[in-house]
């Protein structure tokens, strides 16, 4: 054991003794650094040589020196502060999400309290599978607002309808809309990503700096088409899809009602184009009460997005809520605009994949537009122009190998691939954007770049910084130089936060 012991010390010696030495040498340095006294007998030594212009250049010098410390003291107390700051953010989303959970659990208690106190009082009844069989007065519906749909629509004429323009007609006339009427401009290729993207997705997504229109955009579509969007503000507490199609109040008897609701409601009934905007849809987590919606309108036929609403039937519910279920109507479409910052919840790649991101970075200057009318064309005729475009600006079998080559070179240099999912929305967004008066190859850039390298970020970037300049060098050589800008601007950005 003595021998050991021996050995320990010996064998340990060398790293501890190296140890030592290095905090020593950092500490001298330090201090040698910041030793003034070094500094005044270096001037000292030198002014002998030094006249009038000499000394100015000696007093600039010393201000230098001075600038490059208090750099330095200024960029540490910038990393202290600011990793202060995300731990106190982290701290406070963590604190209400727990309040939120704290709620819900309240909630469900009060829930089952009620219950127990309408089963003792002999107000709420069983049938032989468990299931509480709900009254209510007679002749009364306990959706309100959806009965009055009903009988608004009874004598209901759809207006005339204007099918006769075509996408590029659309996109222009909407532009030329937003900038005459509301005061609202775009460029033209913003408009063009934002119409082609109802071609291949129902969740589209804004996402920008605050105060570049994203909202107003949303907005502005439903105005051009006569058919007001409806606007939903997202708040921190919605953690469920109730937040959005409402609940039944067993007290009251009566289904609470969303405005979102109601709307789906009425575009069950018409044929026009429905926009319902979730503002600042990730205040709170998307896959809480979005997770619902993301899987059926994944769904490829219409007639299967289905929404249970009630657990039972009754007999005065209305007309289209059959058996409790309700169809989501296939002519609605459903805008998210989101600012990432430190108020918000990241967008999980669940939620990219089946929405079509659009960037809002840039205003545009004002610009004189004519006097344009409202549109008036029906959601069949709207989704007839997408396919029509899939027809006669279908993906070329050259542009699908390159695709294909790079999904390998993703798969083999960064362990990511982007799948069948974004391959066929790839196939109806581009031939959208063309038919929209866009360039094929601006499309494919667009979404490849928020579609697929966005999934870079979810990799250490300081580990794959110099592989980005091989993924640059293959898209110059697969699509051409000075083609594919939004993709090398975009790795470009990568490579400065890496």
């Amino acid at each position: 054991m003595e021998m050991f012991g021996e050995f320990f010390v010996e064998f340990m010696k060398p790293f501890f003794k190296t140890l030592v030495e290095i905090i020593e040498y950092v500490i001298m340095g330090i201090l040698k650094m910041f030793n003034v006294v070094n500094y005044i007998s270096i001037i000292k030594e030198y002014s002998k040589w030094f006249r009038g212009l000499s000394w100015i250049l000696v007093i600039f010098t010393v201000l230098c020196l001075l600038a490059i410390i208090a750099l330095i003291i200024w960029g540490i107390y910038f990393l202290i502060r600011r990793r202060i700051k995300y731990k106190k953010n982290l701290h406070k989303q963590e604190s209400l999400l727990d309040e939120v959970e704290k709620l819900n659990n309240d909630v469900i208690r009060l829930k089952k309290e009620n219950e127990k106190y309408l089963e003792l009082s002999g107000e709420v009844e069983y049938d032989e599978e468990g299931n509480i069989i709900n009254k209510t007065p007679e002749g009364e519906s306990r959706f309100f607002r959806l009965t009055r749909i009903d009988k608004e629509m009874e004598n209901y004429t759809p207006r005339k309808m204007d099918d006769n323009i075509t996408l590029e007609q659309f996109c222009t006339n909407f532009r030329n809309y937003a900038a005459n009427e509301l005061k609202l401009y775009y460029s033209i290729d913003l408009i063009r990503y934002f119409v082609a993207a109802f071609a291949s997705n129902r969740l589209i997504i804004l996402q920008g700096i605050s105060g570049t229109g994203k909202t107003s955009l949303a907005y502005a579509i439903g105005q051009f088409l006569d058919n007001p969007s409806t606007i939903v503000s997202v708040q921190p507490s919605y953690r469920d899809r109730s937040e959005l199609f409402g609940y039944f109040n067993e007290f009251t008897k009566r289904f609470n009602e969303t405005e979102l609701l109601e709307k789906m409601y009425e575009a069950s009934y018409k044929p026009d184009i429905y926009v319902s905007i979730l503002d600042e849809m990730n205040i709170a987590r998307v896959e809480y009460y979005f997770a619902e919606m993301l899987s059926i309108l994944e769904m490829p036929r219409a007639d299967e997005w289905i929404i249970n609403l009630v657990l039972t039937e009754w007999p005065n519910d209305p007309k289209k809520i059959v058996r409790g279920r309700f169809r989501i109507p296939n002519n609605m479409w459903y805008v998210g605009t989101i600012n990432n910052d430190d108020s918000t919840f990241m967008i999980t790649d669940k939620v990219y994949d089946r929405a079509m991101p659009i960037n809002i970075d840039n205003k545009v200057d004002p610009f004189d537009a004519p006097k344009t009318e409202k549109v008036h064309i029906s959601s069949a005729y709207f989704e007839s122009l997408f396919e029509k475009a899939y027809k006669e600006h279908p993906l070329s079998v050259d542009v699908l190998n390159k695709i294909k080559e790079m999904d390998d070179y993703l798969i083999k240099n960064f362990r990511i691939s982007f799948g069948n999912r974004i391959a066929r929305q790839m196939q109806e967004y581009v031939p959208a954007f063309v038919a929209c008066g866009g360039q094929e190859i601006t499309a494919i850039d667009y979404m490849i770049a928020n579609k697929i390298l966005r999934k870079l970020e979810q990799l250490n970037l300081s580990y794959i910084r110099d592989e980005l300049d091989g993924l640059i060098s293959f898209l110059d050589k697969e699509f051409g130089k000075d083609v594919m800008v939004e993709c090398k601007s975009y790795l470009q950005r990568l490579k400065k936060m890496a």
